[in-house]
């Protein structure tokens, strides 16, 4: 594969079962509220256009979702097929979603990663994130399918 083949454009209903199966592969172990055709449904009623998909082929082979909340935007589901890592598909994503981020005046971008992902972390540090000293916290807002919230 080269990147030149390669197409970052914004999700397309037609897109839902190649993200489905590529979300299932890559966060097998998500917990229930994060099942993929809601994450989806919910995403598509807030900002679509940060929904974004490679394509490769006519088949989606990568995905992240951001968002803006007028202070500062964020980046998630940041997912690569395992048979096109390593070959610039995460960068290309991350790298669009942070374009279109600037272009609504976004000052600043955040995601968060488990720190037991250590590649995970050495990619986002190649595309100049650095570690924050803060602490992250949660709570869950849907009653839960029995499994704990993940640390």
């Amino acid at each position: 594969m080269t990147t030149d083949s390669l197409q970052i454009r914004s999700y397309r209903d037609a897109d839902e079962d190649d993200v489905v199966r590529l979300w299932k592969s890559v966060f097998s172990n998500d917990p229930p509220w994060n099942e993929p055709t809601t994450v989806i449904r919910r995403k598509m009623d807030v900002q679509p256009e940060l929904f974004l998909v490679a394509v490769l082929d006519g088949f989606v082979v990568g995905t992240t979702l951001a968002g803006f909340d007028g202070c500062r935007g964020w980046i998630h589901h940041v997912a690569v097929d395992p048979g096109a890592r390593r070959q610039g598909v995460g960068s290309l994503l991350v790298s669009e979603a942070a374009a279109r981020l600037g272009e609504v005046g976004c000052p600043k971008l955040n995601l968060q990663v488990r720190d037991s992902n250590e590649s995970a972390v050495r990619f986002y540090e190649s595309l100049g994130f650095s570690v924050e000293d803060r602490v992250s916290m949660a709570q869950l807002l849907e009653p839960d399918a029995g499994r704990p919230m993940p640390q």
